[in-house]
């Protein structure tokens, strides 16, 4: 979900922000990059693998504090957003959440966000840490005076993703027990509110919880007392979200990927497509409403390695005669599948499940398969 600069450890450290949970990640001897503007944990000393197995079968820990929350309200509010993103607020109710794409007149994606109503007039909207501030001026220049955007600024995001972060949580928060996927609901932990979501990035069960930032520490502290709960970097979360076919923004969304290319009809509300009761009223309607009629020449397709060199984003994909049809978006290593997987974008004629391909890697062709996304499913808890 983050468009940010490559994963580098030589960048200098000194100038990046940091989230609250900075000292702790240091603590537990995390090794820390450069990421879209913050020093973050990309793994811990158990290492990249075990963290990604560990969120599988057990539940990780992830600070994605670096992520923007906005509280945005006033009367006519959900008007306002509605015009922005191709989604259905006005029929969201409390306490629910849903993913949006923002998107500008081209028909591309300038981030994607969750959107959460906390009440009549009143979201709360996590947006991607690399874009989060140009997000911030987008909205507010759309706002009239009786309307306003306040950022939680420094406030903690913590994930809880796996198996076993509903007893987790359960236990520490009675009333997340039974909580479902994509519902919200604010709690108190021993005077600390907390407002907590059963969403993640994981493909797996779990919660976000957004804490005020001298609670976030010894919240998470609290959280890894359970056995059961491990720190996890951005390296496991950037593996986790691949296998179940979740996008990442600067990846499988920019400004020039439509969701239709990506595969993301599902995210356009039906009261927001053509002859929808409220179509065509955000950027880019036009050329969306063309795409989903005429279709589109590229899309978005799961690969499967058949060796073990690793894939990566930015390597050509040929046909099996030799012909550029696409490359890769985002590529890592699979342990669930035990394997090289990755995303892409290609011809549209050549993306049907079991198609075999040629991924070029440096100046070498080597077989790749399109797979069915998800790679790997997903176990989101509905209820």
């Amino acid at each position: 979900m983050l468009k940010s600069p490559p994963l580098s450890p030589d960048a200098h450290l000194m100038d990046l922000l940091k989230t609250k949970l900075h000292a702790l990640h240091q603590e537990l001897g995390a090794k820390m990059v450069p990421f879209a503007g913050y020093e973050m944990p990309v793994q811990y000393p158990a290492g990249l693998l075990e963290e990604h197995k560990h969120t599988r079968t057990q539940a990780g820990l992830f600070d994605v504090s670096h992520m923007g929350q906005f509280v945005l309200e006033g009367p006519g509010i959900t008007e306002v957003l509605e015009r922005l993103v191709p989604v259905d607020l006005q029929n969201l109710g409390n306490d629910r959440m849903t993913y949006a794409l923002l998107m500008n007149e081209q028909g591309g994606v300038r981030d994607d966000l969750m959107i959460t109503r906390l009440g009549a007039e009143r979201f709360l909207i996590v947006a991607n840490a690399a874009c989060k501030n140009e997000d911030r001026k987008w909205i507010e220049a759309h706002l009239s005076s009786e309307q306003s955007l306040r950022e939680l600024r420094d406030h903690g995001l913590l994930a809880v993703q796996g198996p076993a972060s509903r007893a987790i949580l359960g236990e520490l928060l009675p009333k997340l027990q039974a909580l479902p996927f994509m519902h919200a609901t604010r709690c108190d932990l021993d005077g600390i509110d907390i407002y907590a979501s059963c969403s993640g990035y994981t493909g797996e069960d779990g919660y976000e919880l957004s804490i005020a930032p001298e609670h976030t520490e010894s919240v998470a502290r609290r959280l890894l007392e359970f056995r059961e709960l491990e720190p996890v970097g951005l390296g496991a979360r950037d593996s986790l979200r691949l296998e179940v076919g979740l996008c990442l923004y600067g990846h499988e969304l920019a400004d020039d990927i439509s969701p239709i290319e990506a595969k993301l009809l599902w995210s356009i509300s039906p009261a927001r497509r053509p002859n929808g009761v409220r179509a065509g009223s955000y950027p880019g309607a036009d050329v969306v409403a063309a795409q989903i009629k005429d279709g589109v020449n590229r899309v978005r397709v799961g690969l499967v390695a058949q060796g073990k060199r690793p894939l990566r984003d930015g390597q050509v994909l040929k046909s099996s005669s030799g012909d550029p049809i696409g490359q890769i978006s985002s590529g890592a290593f699979s342990p669930a599948l035990e394997a090289p997987v990755a995303m892409g974008f290609i011809n549209a004629d050549m993306a049907k499940p079991g198609t075999e391909l040629l991924a070029e890697i440096r100046g070498k062709q080597y077989p790749v398969t399109v797979e069915k996304l998800p790679l790997v499913s997903q176990r989101y808890f509905r209820g």
